[in-house]
């Protein structure tokens, strides 16, 4: 993660007991500077502080945080950094996870499903198939883990429910379908490669 270049204006330092998880590099962090969102009121000179938006020491990025009612934007990125990623795969899985520190958890799911489609094609997989025949492909060529066909159908039909249905999709859905594909990568790529390594 590049460090954002230049100085942001007006900004006042930060308070130095507070932490949060930067989710644009990843890293626990205690803000360097802030632009608080406050009002103050005249007679008594109380200042409330409605939000906070805060420069992160290591990347220079800023995070929206709320504490009531809590929010907190960009969030976390949820899942792991995987190796051994192909660079199309590595970008559609990191996207899979900035769309949900951004709660945006549709566009998650979305993104897990054309996964298990570009994981299909790439180890194979002629395209322009049904998408069912993707998710059978990964299984009958044994890329999937022993049992796991269930939850890799589980992934195709969030998808499609995600594609074909009007209620939006809740986080602690698309989290828990964000491990699932993040198992799948680990199973197809991560493992692989970390014994090719261990080979040379």
């Amino acid at each position: 993660m590049t460090r954002l270049l230049g100085t942001w204006e007006a900004s006042k330092k930060a308070v130095s007991d507070y932490e949060y998880n930067c989710g644009y590099c990843g890293i626990l962090v205690g803000p360097s500077m802030r632009y608080a969102c406050s009002t103050t009121t005249s007679q008594k000179r109380e200042t409330t502080t409605y939000g906070n938006i805060l420069l992160c020491p290591k990347c220079n990025k800023p995070t929206f945080i709320r504490n009531n009612p809590k929010e907190h934007v960009p969030g976390p990125m949820v899942g792991e950094k995987l190796e051994h990623l192909p660079q199309d795969i590595e970008n559609l899985y990191n996207e899979a996870r900035s769309c949900i520190s951004v709660n945006a958890y549709t566009s998650s799911v979305l993104s897990c499903r054309k996964l298990l489609m570009n994981i299909s094609v790439a180890k194979g997989a002629p395209p322009g198939k049904k998408f069912i025949e993707y998710v059978n492909f990964l299984d009958e060529k044994h890329f999937t883990p022993p049992d796991s066909k269930e939850w890799v159908d589980h992934i195709r039909k969030m998808g499609n429910e995600a594609t074909h249905d009007i209620p939006s999709i809740e986080k602690e859905d698309a989290i828990e379908l964000l491990g699932f594909t993040e198992m799948l990568l680990r199973f197809v790529y991560e493992m692989p490669g970390k014994m090719q390594k261990y080979r040379k």
